[in-house]
C-alpha cells in the first residue's frame, strides 16, 4: 500500500512516502522553499519531492495519512456565521488559527476531523483518485508511534512533549505484554481545552526573554545554561510542577497568561541566568514526571519524541538519572517528524498491535531526501572558478582537513529531521577552539554551543562516555554526555564549558566516505574525532541542491567539498 503522509502544521511541514511499513522519503518543506521552519499550510513542495523520490505521482497513492493542521479555508467546513467571521480575520491578516483543524474542533466540540475537513474538494483540486483514503492522526500518537517503532523493544515508555498539539502538551503510553495503553494525550482529548501547562511553550517564552527567536533558537538557551546560575528557578518553579497522577501542572489560567508570567520572571535578567533557570525547571519537573511513570509501569526502557526532546541536555539527564537501559529519541524529534508518525498509525490502525510490533526495526540513517550524487559532480564541475582535485576523494579531503581548512561532505540523501549527520556536514579539525569563532563568522553565525563530534563506532567508547543507554541516540546526535577527561584538551572545539558534547557515532555502513575520512584522519593524527556542524548557514536550511552547495563554496563559507567521486575547491580557471 502505497501511504502518503503529510503534517500541515504552522511550522516544520514535512511529508513522507511510505510503502507499507517501509519508509522510502521523508522531507521538510523548509529546504526545498528555502524559508527556515517553514509551515503555512499543506507542504506541496515536499509532498510532491517525497512521491518523486519513491517514483509515484499523486494518482498512485492509496492512503493519504494527515495531521489535524493548517489548511486552506476552502477545504474546511464552516458555518455560516463562521464563515463571515473567517472573512473578516482574513482581510485583517488574523485568521491562521481559524484555519487549524485541531481549533476548530475544540471550539466547535468535534472530535471527528473527518467532520470538518472536505476531502472531495482536497481530492478533486490535488488529482488524487477519487478513492484514496484519508486518514487523520492524533498529533501526540505520531509523535509517539515513532519514538516506539524505530526500537526493538518488548516493553517501554514512551513520553512525549511540545509546545500544543490537538489541544495537549503531553501524551504517556506504555508498551507491555504485548499491550500499547495510552495514559494521556489520546485522541478523545481533540477537543479538551488545553492545560497551558506546556514547559515546552514556557522555554519559547525564556527565548525569547533572552531576545532570541522563540520556538526556533531554544538551542541556543540549552548552550547557555551551562554558563550561568539557575538563580529564578525557584520562582519559576512556583508556576509548574509535577502533579501527584504524573502530570505536569501550572497555575496559568490562559496562553497569555503563561506567556506574561514567564516574562515577569525573567525580565531584566541576563541570559545566561535565564537560560540557567529555565533549563533547571525543564529538567526538574520533566525528570520528576517521567521518573513517575517508570516507576509505576516498572519500565525501563524510554522513548521520546516532540519539540521539547530537541533538548540534548536535558536527554542526558534522564538518560543518566533514571537508571534506564536504553534511551531513544527520533531524530526528527519536532513536528517535522510527524510525517513519519501518521503512516505508523495508520498502519497501526489498520494491521493492529502485534502485526504493527513484528515489522518494527531499528533506524540506521535517517537519509530520507533526495540522492544528488552524479549530479553535485556535475554541477561543480561545469562552475567557472572551482577546481577539482586529484587523489582519491577521502585522501584529499582528510589531507585538506589536517591543514587547517574546513570543507563540506555533499553525498547520497539528505537527512531527514534538524541535524545534518554526514550527507550534508561541514567537516573541521577539532584541535583548535579557535575554528569555533572562525566558522561561526564564515557562517554568520553566533552560537554558544561548540560544535558536535563525529567518531567511528569503534572508537566511540574511549573518547566520550558512550553506554549501553545512551548508544543508539548517539548515532542521531540527539543527546549529550561527557567527553572523558583525558580528551577535552585535545579536542577543544567539540567540548562545552561543561565538559560535555553531543556526539555522532558513524558506521561504515551508514556512511562509508565519511567514516573513510574520519579513519584517515585518526590514523595521520592520533585524533580519532572530526567537527561535523549542519552545511548551512545561519537562519537558512540545510544545503539540500547542488547549486546550494556551489553557491556556498563560491561564497567561501567553506574551503572544499568532497563527493563520492573527487574533491573540488577554489581557484580552478
Amino acid at each position: 500500500m502505497r501511504i502518503l503522509s503529510f503534517h500541515p502544521c504552522g511550522h516544520d511541514a514535512s511529508a513522507a512516502a511510505f510503502d507499507d511499513y517501509e519508509l522510502i522519503a521523508a522531507v521538510q518543506e523548509e529546504r526545498l522553499t528555502r524559508v527556515k521552519g517553514w509551515g503555512d499550510g499543506v507542504p506541496w513542495l515536499a509532498i510532491d519531492e517525497v512521491l518523486g523520490i519513491a517514483g509515484w505521482s499523486r494518482r498512485d497513492v492509496d492512503v493519504i495519512a494527515l495531521g489535524c493542521g493548517v489548511f486552506p479555508a476552502r477545504y474546511l467546513r464552516f458555518s455560516l456565521m463562521k464563515d463571515v467571521y473567517y472573512t473578516i480575520e482574513r482581510r485583517l491578516g488574523s485568521e491562521h488559527l481559524k484555519r487549524d483543524i485541531g481549533t476548530l474542533a475544540r471550539r466547535r466540540g468535534i472530535g471527528d476531523p473527518n467532520a470538518l475537513f472536505r476531502a472531495d474538494y482536497f481530492i478533486d483540486d490535488n488529482s488524487f483518485r477519487t478513492d484514496v483514503k484519508i486518514a487523520f492522526v492524533n498529533h501526540h500518537e505520531a509523535h509517539a508511534l515513532t519514538a516506539l517503532f524505530y526500537t526493538d523493544w518488548q516493553d517501554g515508555l514512551i513520553y512525549t512533549s511540545d509546545g500544543v498539539g490537538d489541544n495537549v502538551s503531553y501524551s504517556i503510553r506504555s508498551l507491555q505484554g504485548g499491550k500499547l495503553e495510552c495514559h494521556h494525550g489520546a485522541e478523545t482529548e481533540l477537543t479538551a481545552s488545553p492545560r497551558r501547562n506546556s514547559i515546552a511553550t514556557a522555554y519559547g517564552h525564556a527565548t525569547a526573554a533572552c531576545g532570541f527567536r522563540p520556538f526556533r533558537h531554544e538551542g541556543k538557551l540549552t548552550g547557555l545554561s551551562a554558563r550561568g546560575t539557575p538563580s529564578l528557578a525557584p520562582e519559576l518553579a512556583r508556576h509548574f510542577r509535577a502533579g501527584p497522577g504524573g502530570l505536569v501542572e501550572s497555575d496559568f489560567k490562559s496562553w497569555r497568561a503563561l506567556e506574561r508570567g514567564v516574562g515577569a520572571v525573567f525580565r531584566g535578567h541576563d541570559r545566561e541566568t535565564i537560560a540557567a533557570s529555565m533549563q533547571k525547571v525543564a529538567e526538574d519537573v520533566i525528570q520528576d514526571v517521567v521518573r513517575h511513570w517508570l516507576r509505576r509501569t516498572g519500565l525501563r526502557r524510554l522513548g521520546l519524541a516532540g519539540g521539547l526532546f530537541a533538548n540534548v541536555k536535558l536527554n542526558r539527564l534522564l538518560a543518566e538519572s533514571l537508571s534506564l537501559e536504553e534511551i531513544f529519541i527520533f531524530p526528527a524529534m519536532g513536528d517535522d517528524g510527524i510525517a513519519g508518525g501518521n503512516a505508523l498509525a495508520f498502519l497501526l490502525h489498520r494491521d493492529g498491535l502485534a502485526r504493527w510490533l513484528e515489522h518494527r526495526r531499528r533506524l540506521g540513517n535517517v537519509y530520507f531526501g533526495r540522492d544528488f550524487d552524479g549530479r553535485i559532480d556535475e554541477c561543480l564541475g561545469a562552475a567557472s572558478g572551482i577546481r577539482r582535485l586529484p587523489g582519491e576523494p577521502a585522501e584529499v579531503a582528510t589531507g585538506l582537513i589536517r591543514a587547517g581548512k574546513a570543507g563540506a561532505i555533499y553525498v547520497g540523501r539528505m537527512e531527514y529531521g534538524p541535524r545534518a549527520l554526514g550527507n550534508r556536514s561541514i567537516i573541521a579539525s577539532p584541535r583548535d577552539h579557535a575554528i569555533n569563532d572562525i566558522l561561526n563568522k564564515r557562517l554568520d553565525r553566533s552560537e554558544f554551543m561548540p560544535f558536535a563530534p563525529s567518531v567511528l563506532e569503534e572508537d566511540a567508547e574511549r573518547v566520550f562516555e558512550i553506554t549501553a543507554t545512551n548508544r543508539y541516540a548517539a548515532h542521531f546526535m540527539t543527546i549529550t554526555c561527557a567527553v572523558r577527561p583525558e580528551w577535552r584538551a585535545r579536542i577543544p572545539a567539540v567540548v562545552h564549558v561543561d565538559g560535555t558534547a553531543r556526539p555522532q557515532i558513524v558506521s561504515d555502513e551508514a556512511n562509508p566516505l565519511f567514516a573513510a575520512i574520519l579513519r584517515r584522519f585518526r590514523d595521520s593524527t592520533g585524533i580519532p574525532v572530526l567537527i561535523n556542524t549542519s552545511f548551512n548557514v545561519h537562519e537558512e536550511p540545510i544545503v539540500n541542491r547542488p547549486d546550494e552547495c556551489l553557491k556556498a563554496l563560491v561564497d567561501g563559507r567553506v574551503d572544499f567539498v568532497v563527493t563520492r567521486q573527487a574533491a573540488y575547491t577554489t581557484g580552478g580557471p
